[in-house]
């Protein structure tokens, strides 16, 4: 069995009197979808948070790979090859499409500040490198024919699309969904989880996903771990957790979840 890509433990995190999580492992292997259900309030984004190096952990450790990130800040573990994308949509919206995915790039392929003011041979090197990857971004994202679009201009469902193509231009590891679904219908829910599997098929990334649409997370999902109040109550296969007493009575048919 392969070695977990990333690995929390014992994972505690309080916000004043109030315990968000208390004790939570998690796993996501590589080349595998992890999703992460649970009502409103059940910790799901603090967890990704405190993955994310968002909000710090008063309790418990997190290893991406053999990387001991526990007390990384964001931007480190962004740099190891930890992105992710966010439930409120997260864009350049005065940028180009194309520009929005090169920034996904750029945070990868850092180029020093005084060689892209001069515009050295080494910078102009490094900036075609970086469009051409961010062009082939676009294209298996099927958004290659927007690139000089305005990032506004575009639909909401294109928008989250560009989100996930900027976060993979940072060439992740390790990538974290906080409902990529919200605010898409039924046809762009499709499209999206077609994508994430096709991601997943031929990145061979590590994929942990918080979603509320339960039929895209058992559609997609390898493993799936169910929160409440912060702490696990259900771990295993899609199948598994749709069998669980608790899970069926207390999560699956949660509609305002």
């Amino acid at each position: 069995m392969a070695e977990p890509l990333l690995r929390c433990t014992d994972v505690g995190v309080r916000f004043g009197g109030l315990q968000a999580l208390a004790g939570v492992d998690l796993s996501a292997l590589p080349g595998e979808i992890t999703a992460v259900i649970g009502p409103n309030g059940a910790g799901k984004t603090t967890l990704i948070n405190a993955i994310s190096g968002m909000v710090q952990a008063q309790r418990g450790t997190f290893r991406l790979g053999a990387d001991d990130i526990t007390f990384a800040p964001a931007h480190e573990r962004s740099r190891l090859g930890l992105v992710r994308t966010f439930q409120n949509l997260e864009i350049f919206s005065n940028m180009t499409v194309l520009e929005n995915v090169m920034t996904g790039c750029h945070a990868r392929l850092r180029v020093p500040a005084w060689a892209s003011l001069l515009r050295t041979r080494a910078s102009r090197a490094m900036e075609k490198t970086i469009r051409d990857e961010a062009l082939e971004v676009l294209d298996f994202v099927g958004l290659f024919e927007l690139a000089k679009y305005q990032a506004k201009d575009l639909p909401f469902g294109k928008q989250r699309l560009l989100e996930l193509a900027r976060a993979l231009g940072a060439r992740p590891r390790l990538l974290l969904l906080d409902e990529p679904a919200a605010g898409l219908n039924m046809s762009e829910t499709q499209v999206l989880a077609d994508l994430i599997l096709a991601v997943r098929e031929h990145f061979r990334l590590g994929i942990v996903l918080v979603e509320h649409d339960m039929d895209l997370v058992m559609r997609i999902s390898d493993q799936v771990m169910v929160l409440c109040f912060g702490q696990v109550i259900s771990r295993g296969t899609p199948a598994q957790v749709q069998r669980d007493p608790e899970v069926i009575a207390a999560y699956l048919g949660d509609d305002e979840d």
